[in-house]
């Protein structure tokens, strides 16, 4: 990659595909998915309390995966009743058998982006946004094509913004560490990618709008709003079922917020919505789309991606930061001192590493796809009949930890993608609801910020190496997931 232009060119769909060899049929044996659903109502309500409560979530599926012998097996998916309407789903938690959920020749993919419900519509301005779309639909090409011109009409102002932005928050830990001896970073860093997106996005400052710094907390309240079915927020199950996971939320609840939400991007984003209605897209279905995609999706992302990233490198020991330092500014400095395209693409361990926290964590962990025809998905050690109808399921932290796929699966590997043998092991990295070495299109289901996504992730490290020798880090778990904490913090050297 030479440039952000080349980055940012819209994906076309290829108009004609050279013939694929006819594969050879498959000598594992074909049976039945193994397990059950248990009896109605009471099935689902157990795999719930288990999937929360009893075992956990990732307990949920290796005891499961124990008792079936199979990666591939029935289950109920959270939230169940009164929520769900049918929870049952086929569980499938190797890296062969997931990329079937990626396509769409094969899987629909309508209403399923979370999960086995779908938040009300009212979260959303009343419109079914392009997440809940299948390719198959017809807005879902001219939404789709909306946040390419997006994601195009940024790509000069993401370097700069993003120093700016992420310059600032750096200088805000530094006199916290100093202040208090520690300094929280997920704050830190929600105000700064809140701010660095609509920055790059729309050339608006929120801090300089009605929003001011409100915008991060009114996205989370926001987004949990949504996915409160399939969250535990540490409450007592006696408060926690009922009030969680077994109404939905009222959203009414959050109309105000979103509100301030809505009319922000409705002021700041005019030359999209322009671009919309040229489209054939209603100004007020765009500028909802475009809440989506930069609140949920992209903010999502960087809330998720860079705490992740920060735990994985500070968890890692000073020889990889020495390493990484030496790399990053040595090939800034072979390209005339400036941070470029090119410059990135001289950096291959921090490559590596980037990819590495998108397998290890990735951030979505979920998939989904509901079966068009009878079929036989395969495991690497078996074949099972699909129905048209069935509802499949990924969970994709298992598929990208698969052991027969990945060495030293479990752990952190940092140079894992380095090299001939490294690069080929990028197809099962799958973060995007795609394989890494495939770009979105109109036609598939593949974040459309793919490679927004892995820049700024990128952007992060360097940027980091750039200010700082080495950083130390404490982790500690918690209901709502992991929370890191910088306790050291050495600038650079050299």
């Amino acid at each position: 990659m030479a440039s952000t232009s080349q980055l940012f060119d819209t994906p076309r769909s290829p108009t004609a595909k050279q013939a694929e060899p006819t594969p050879e049929p498959s000598k594992l044996m074909v049976r039945d998915v193994p397990g059950d659903y248990g009896l109605p109502f009471i099935g689902p309500v157990m795999d719930r309390l288990d999937y929360f409560y009893n075992q956990g979530r990732d307990k949920f599926f290796q005891s499961r995966m124990e008792k079936y012998k199979s990666t591939v097996f029935k289950a109920n998916m959270p939230p169940g009743p009164f929520i769900s309407k049918n929870p049952n789903v086929v569980v499938l938690l190797d890296g062969k058998s997931f990329p079937v959920l990626f396509d769409v020749t094969k899987v629909e993919k309508k209403d399923l982006f979370s999960g086995t419900y779908m938040p009300s519509t009212d979260l959303t301005g009343g419109y079914r946004v392009l997440s809940y779309l299948d390719p198959s639909e017809p807005s879902h090409s001219k939404l789709k094509n909306l946040l390419f011109f997006l994601l195009k009409s940024s790509r000069d102002k993401i370097f700069p913004e993003f120093h700016s932005c992420y310059t600032h928050m750096f200088e805000s830990l530094e006199t916290q560490l100093a202040k208090n001896g520690k300094a929280g970073f997920s704050d830190a860093n929600d105000q700064a990618g809140f701010n660095f997106l609509a920055r790059a996005y729309f050339g608006a400052n929120p801090p300089d709008t009605k929003l001011g710094s409100d915008g991060p907390g009114l996205v989370t309240k926001w987004v949990f709003f949504q996915l409160a079915p399939i969250l535990t927020v540490g409450l007592p199950r006696i408060v926690e079922e009922p009030l969680l996971h077994t109404f939905p939320l009222p959203p009414f609840l959050v109309k105000s917020d979103y509100q301030r939400l809505y009319d922000f991007f409705n002021e700041s984003s005019k030359s999209v919505l322009d671009e919309a209605e040229k489209m054939g897209i209603s100004r007020d279905e765009a500028c909802h789309n475009l809440v989506f995609a930069t609140c949920f999706n992209s903010f999502g992302g960087i809330k998720i991606l860079f705490p992740s990233i920060l735990k994985w490198i500070g968890s890692s020991g000073s020889e990889l930061q020495a390493q990484l330092a030496e790399e990053i500014r040595s090939a800034i400095k072979s390209n005339g001192g400036k941070l470029t395209m090119a410059a990135m693409e001289q950096m291959p361990l921090m490559k590596s590493v980037v990819y590495e926290a998108f397998r290890i964590n990735p951030p979505v962990p979920f998939q989904y796809g509901k079966a068009k025809a009878d079929m036989v998905i395969e495991s690497h050690d078996a074949a099972f009949r699909v129905k048209k109808g069935d509802m499949l399921f990924g969970y994709q932290p298992f598929a990208t930890r698969d052991p027969k796929i990945f060495g030293q699966a479990e752990e952190f590997v940092p140079g894992r993608f380095l090299g001939e043998e490294g690069e080929k092991l990028l197809t099962h990295v799958l973060w995007s609801n795609g394989p890494e070495t495939e770009s979105p299109t109109v036609d598939n289901k593949q974040c459309a910020g793919k490679e927004f996504v892995v820049l700024v992730s990128r952007l992060f490290v360097v940027e980091l190496f750039l200010r700082y020798d080495s950083f130390s880090v404490e982790v500690a778990s918690s209901s709502l997931g992991e929370t890191v904490t910088l306790t050291a913090l050495k600038r650079a050297s050299f």
